[in-house]
């Protein structure tokens, strides 16, 4: 029903992140490792999304790509893995040391997560060893996206940032690199190019100038500290 919703961030919690788009405010559930990659409040960000539909709720689901959210639909598969213990999961490990501890039948990596004792474990590797689905989107394809909003999200026009983006791709093209490895760098060097693109356009300055905050993919961006409240009307959590 939702691929993705863009807007900008109004509220980072435990586990718990709201964005304003289109004159609506999403409340929606993430993990806490996308908690971390998101931008801080105040700015754009894409989230990937996955509604969840009970007899007596409705909850959203996001996820800070579409890997991420393949994985949460993956373990909905195995027997006693919930909604909430995929969440434990995606917050305690990453897509690719996760299909690691699958080929490698790592009973005591997985049981180590939050929520996962080694009978779920098992289960786990039972059920998903070599059935992991990919995502719809590579690494480079998601973070370009991705990247492009952010960039728009720190005042580039929508053009500039996504040629930006397109350079820095093709730029990085011979590198052998993924995950957020790729995204750090493919961010760093768009914001450069971008920049660069911007200066030579007009001499007084543009929109991107001078901002060197805005982020999407470093791990070193956190929830710490961004519990402001997202003011009148924020959505009431629902009961999962």
């Amino acid at each position: 029903m939702f691929n993705s919703i863009t807007g900008e961030i109004t509220f980072k919690g435990e586990e718990r992140l709201c964005v304003r788009t289109g004159g609506v405010e999403w409340d929606i559930t993430v993990s806490r490792r996308a908690l971390d990659r998101l931008p801080p409040v105040g700015q754009v960000a894409r989230i990937y999304t996955h509604l969840l539909h009970r007899e007596d709720s409705m909850r959203l689901y996001g996820f800070f790509d579409a890997a991420e959210r393949a994985l949460f639909l993956d373990l909905q598969k195995v027997e006693g893995v919930g909604p909430r213990g995929a969440l434990k999961v995606l917050s305690g490990v990453d897509r690719d040391k996760f299909a690691q501890a699958l080929d490698q039948d790592d009973v005591e990596a997985l049981s180590s997560l939050p929520g996962i004792g080694k009978r779920t474990a098992q289960k786990i590797i039972l059920t998903l060893k070599g059935k992991l689905t990919p995502a719809t989107e590579s690494a480079g394809r998601s973070a370009e996206d991705d990247i492009a909003t952010a960039l728009v999200g720190m005042g580039f026009d929508r053009r500039t940032a996504k040629t930006a983006v397109t350079a820095a791709l093709k730029s990085l093209g011979g590198r052998k690199m993924k995950g957020e490895e790729l995204e750090r760098e493919l961010f760093k060097l768009a914001v450069a190019i971008a920049g660069g693109e911007s200066n030579s356009a007009s001499s007084g300055g543009t929109a991107g100038g001078g901002i060197t905050s805005g982020r999407i993919t470093s791990g070193s961006t956190t929830s710490g500290g961004t519990t402001s409240s997202a003011g009148d009307g924020t959505p009431q959590d629902d009961a999962s």
